[in-house]
């Protein structure tokens, strides 16, 4: 692979500037032995190849969690420079064979973590003028993109520390705003990697992937519990916050655009065997009838006034039955001669005529 293409790739993988770099030899503090690296040291951060032809660097350190670096040798021009790292997790030493590669790295690296040229260093003025562009160009970078306000830890596990005597006291919830809990997927959980995986290994009906703050600033990590021929796993995969978006710490690293795509793309690779980790909501059983509501009463206190028509009512005629008293009861053997013939009495009256008639 040509080196152009090589150093391309390595800056659309890490998406810093590159300030330094060559080769140096490096060991952690329980190793007996230095390993060869080419070495890049690009923002805050210091990446190992196995060779300058890899595009994949092979280990990292994140150098804004240094503490100290102490040199182990005073600067002598005929011996390897040797100096001790001490990260807030490891300590690593770093070898350089040519004392002079050995005191700009160090001059390098503590101009990118102090944000300040040391004072004693052993370079030309060259040398000291390629160190204040370094200085200028890192603290005029844009800082890394903010991880949004964590949403609060569940209760279930605020619950167990408080009854656990031995376990520490849990953070205290931040205020935030009511939005938080929008720009987060819903997997996300503010808890460690070992309340992750009780999480995981204690539900596993709720979900097998948990998105959750990693022990590194601005970082995340992404937790699974998977299934294997020889039974559940669990896996932790750290997840950098960049500029352009969030970069997946694999093999060959990926960078996606949101913490969603991260999930998606964990998805995806397992063949949808991972599901997001989504603790059931309780449901409610009984249905409440709210009581009727009391009549409300329209009379008022006031009495009513009619209003007098305009017009004099017309007094309607009476027929003469309405003022005759009622009939009599006729005694046995009187006659008695109705004064109007009924409808039905008519009827037969004319039926008999018509007979007569016809005769």
């Amino acid at each position: 692979m040509h080196p152009r293409v090589v150093f391309k790739r390595r800056a659309t993988i890490t998406d810093l500037p590159l300030y330094y770099s060559g080769q140096l030899l490096k060991k952690h503090s329980k190793e007996e032995d230095f390993k060869e690296y080419y070495g890049e040291l690009r923002g805050a951060t210091l990446f190992l190849y196995k060779d300058g032809m890899q595009d994949t660097y092979t280990e990292r350190l994140d150098l804004e969690q240094l503490k100290s670096m102490v040199l182990d040798s005073p600067y002598q021009r005929k011996t390897p420079t040797i100096f001790t790292l001490t990260l807030q997790t490891e300590e690593v030493q770093l070898k350089m064979e040519n004392p002079d590669r050995g005191e700009e790295w160090r001059g390098y690296i503590l101009t990118v973590i102090k944000k300040v040229i040391p004072s004693k260093l052993q370079l030309l003025p060259g040398q000291m003028l390629q160190l204040q562009e370094v200085l200028d160009q890192e603290k005029g970078r844009n800082p890394p993109a903010s991880r949004p306000p964590l949403p609060p830890r569940p209760g279930f596990l605020l619950s167990a520390s408080q009854s656990s005597p031995s376990s520490p006291p849990p953070r205290p919830p931040k205020e935030e705003p009511d939005h938080s809990a929008s720009q987060m997927p819903a997997c996300f959980f503010n808890v460690t990697r070992a309340e992750a995986e009780r999480m995981l290994e204690e539900n596993p009906e709720y979900g097998s992937i948990i998105l959750r703050p990693s022990t590194l600033a601005n970082n995340y990590a992404v937790s699974i519990r998977q299934q294997t021929a020889s039974g559940h796993v669990m896996k932790n995969y750290r997840v950098t916050s960049t500029d352009p978006g969030f970069v997946i710490e694999l093999d060959i690293a990926v960078t996606v655009s949101s913490l969603d795509n991260v999930l998606q793309y964990f998805i995806e690779k397992t063949k949808y065997n991972l599901h997001p980790y989504m603790a059931s909501q309780p449901y409610d059983t009984r249905i409440d009838v709210s009581p009727a509501p009391k009549c409300i009463s329209i009379t008022s206190t006031k009495p009513t006034t009619v209003p007098k028509a305009l017009v004099a009512p017309m007094l309607r005629s009476q027929s003469k039955k309405e003022f005759l008293p009622p009939p009599s009861k006729p005694e046995e053997g009187d006659y008695v001669c109705p004064d109007d013939e009924s409808p039905e009495d008519q009827i037969l009256k004319q039926g008999e005529n018509e007979c007569e008639y016809v005769l």
